[in-house]
C-alpha cells in the first residue's frame, strides 16, 4: 500500500533539484516522441531554444507570454494558501478583459494618462466582484468554490461569445472573427521597449508579485490567509471573521486574474478576442502550483512558461515537427512539473498488508 505523507519543510535546494529532474524528464520524452515522429530532434529542440532565448527579442517576447501567467499564477497562490481551491482564474481573466473594454467605450478621447489607470481599475473591479461572488456563495450558502467558480468560468466565456457574436461589441462588418474593434492608442498599454510587444504591465506583474509577498509574509491579513489554510477553527477562536477574511482573499485573487486580461488584450491584442485569453487562467494554476504557492516561485515558474510558449511557436514554424506534437510536448512537461511539485511536498511511505 502506497500512502503520500506530507513533508514538514522542503529547503529551496531539494526543490530546485526536483524542477530540474523533472526538466530533464520531460524534454528526455519529448524528444523520443520527436523521434518517434521522424522528425530533428535537434532540429527541434534548437528553434525551441531560438525561440525562447536565441535573441534579445525572442527573450522579451518570452516575458511578453509570461506576464499574464505571472498575474493568474499570484491569483492562485493567493487563494490556495488559504485552502480556498479557487478555479475560476480563467473566466476572471474574461471578466476583467470585458470590464476593461466596458469602460472605454465611456472613456472616448480620454488620454492614455486617465484612461489605462481608469481600465485597469475597471477591470480589476470586475475580476474582484467575480471572485468575492464565489467567496459569499462559499461563506453564505456553503457551495463548493470548485463548482462555483468552474460554472462561473462557462457563464462568463458564453457571456462574451454573445457580445462579440454578433452582439452588440462585434467589429462593424465582421462576420467571421469574434472581436472588438481595434482599440485607439490611448488605450495601448505604454510599451517598456521599443518594437517589441514588451509593455507595462510586465512591470505591473513584478510589482503584484512584491505586493503578494508583503502581504502573505509581513501582514496580519498574510498571517490569516496562511493560518485559514492550517487550521480555519483556530482562527476563528482566536477572533479573526473568517467570512470576512475568506472575502478579501476571492477579491483579492480575482483582482489579479483580471490583470492578466488587461495585459493580454491591451498590451498585446489591442482588441478584445476571446480565444486569445483561453487558457490563461488553467496555466496559472498550474504556474502557482509549480511555484511552490510563492509568489517570488510564481514569478519563476511563469517566466519558464513563457518561454517553453514563446519557444514552441518557433519550433512549431521553423522545424519539420508536426504541430500536433507541439502541445503534446507541452502537456508532457506540465505532468512532469506537476508530479515534481507533489513529490517536493510529500514523501511516498509504503505499507505492508495489515494484519488482522
Amino acid at each position: 500500500m502506497i500512502e503520500l505523507v506530507p513533508r514538514s519543510s522542503t529547503g529551496w535546494r531539494a526543490q530546485l533539484a526536483a524542477y530540474a529532474l523533472a526538466l530533464v524528464l520531460g524534454f528526455t520524452t519529448s524528444a523520443l516522441l520527436i523521434a518517434a515522429s521522424g522528425a530533428s530532434i535537434i532540429e527541434g529542440f534548437g528553434a525551441l531554444y531560438e525561440g525562447a532565448f536565441g535573441s534579445q527579442e525572442a527573450i522579451l517576447q518570452s516575458l511578453v507570454a509570461a506576464t499574464p501567467l505571472i498575474f493568474t499564477g499570484l491569483a492562485t497562490v493567493i487563494a490556495f494558501r488559504a485552502e480556498i481551491w479557487s478555479i475560476g482564474q480563467e473566466g476572471q481573466v474574461f471578466a476583467g478583459a470585458m470590464c476593461g473594454y466596458w469602460a472605454t467605450l465611456y472613456l472616448g478621447d480620454a488620454p492614455g494618462l486617465v484612461s489605462i489607470p481608469v481600465i485597469i481599475l475597471a477591470a480589476m473591479i470586475g475580476g474582484a466582484l467575480m471572485g468575492g461572488f464565489c467567496g459569499w456563495l462559499k461563506t453564505r450558502f456553503q457551495v463548493n468554490e470548485i463548482i462555483s467558480t468552474v460554472m462561473l468560468n462557462y457563464v462568463i466565456v458564453y457571456l462574451l461569445s454573445y457580445l462579440l457574436a454578433g452582439g452588440p461589441w462585434t467589429e462593424e462588418g465582421s462576420t467571421s472573427y469574434h472581436q472588438t474593434p481595434v482599440f485607439t492608442d490611448n488605450f495601448h498599454l505604454p510599451l517598456l521597449v521599443d518594437d517589441v510587444k514588451l509593455h507595462i504591465g510586465f512591470a505591473l506583474a513584478l510589482v503584484a508579485a512584491a505586493i503578494c509577498w508583503v502581504i502573505l509574509k509581513k501582514t496580519p491579513l498574510g498571517f490569516e490567509i496562511r493560518a485559514l489554510g492550517f487550521n480555519p477553527t483556530a482562527l476563528r477562536f482566536k477572533g479573526v471573521n473568517v467570512t470576512r477574511t475568506v472575502l478579501i482573499i476571492m477579491c483579492i485573487s480575482g483582482a489579479l486574474s483580471a490583470l492578466a486580461g488587461v495585459s493580454e488584450i491591451f498590451g498585446v491584442n489591442h482588441r478584445l478576442r476571446g480565444d486569445v485569453m483561453t487558457g490563461i487562467g488553467f496555466t496559472g494554476i498550474i504556474v502557482g502550483m509549480i511555484g511552490g504557492l510563492n509568489p517570488i516561485g510564481a514569478v519563476i515558474a511563469a517566466l519558464l512558461f513563457g518561454a517553453l510558449a514563446n519557444g514552441s511557436l518557433y519550433m512549431s514554424v521553423l522545424s519539420d515537427i508536426p504541430p500536433s506534437l507541439v502541445p503534446a510536448m507541452q502537456g508532457i512537461l506540465l505532468l512532469f512539473f506537476l508530479t515534481a511539485s507533489v513529490l517536493v511536498r510529500y514523501s511516498i511511505k509504503f505499507k505492508g498488508p495489515a494484519h488482522v
